[in-house]
C-alpha cells in the first residue's frame, strides 16, 4: 500500500447545528488554521469499526487529516 502525502491538524467540536430539513452538522475549530478559515462544518455522521453510524459530541477533540495523491503535490522549497 502506497502512503499518500498528508498532514494532520487537531480540532475541537465547538457546537452541533440542527436544522429542521437538513442533517445535523458539527462545527469544528481547527488548531493552527488562519482566523478566517478556522471553523469547518461537516455532516455529523461517522462510522465506527463495527460499521455502526455514530455522531460527534460537543466538546469532542478530533483530528482533521488532509491527504492527496502524490501526483497532485510538489516538493516544497523553503
Amino acid at each position: 500500500m502506497v502512503k499518500k502525502p498528508k498532514t494532520k491538524k487537531h480540532g475541537l467540536v465547538r457546537k452541533l447545528i440542527k436544522h429542521p430539513h437538513e442533517p445535523e452538522k458539527a462545527e469544528i475549530s481547527i488548531s493552527g488554521a488562519d482566523d478566517l478559515y478556522r471553523e469547518i462544518r461537516i455532516e455529523n455522521t461517522l462510522e465506527n469499526e463495527e460499521g455502526q453510524k455514530v455522531k460527534l459530541k460537543q466538546g469532542a477533540p478530533v483530528e482533521v487529516i488532509v491527504e492527496a495523491e502524490d501526483k497532485d503535490t510538489t516538493v516544497k522549497s523553503d
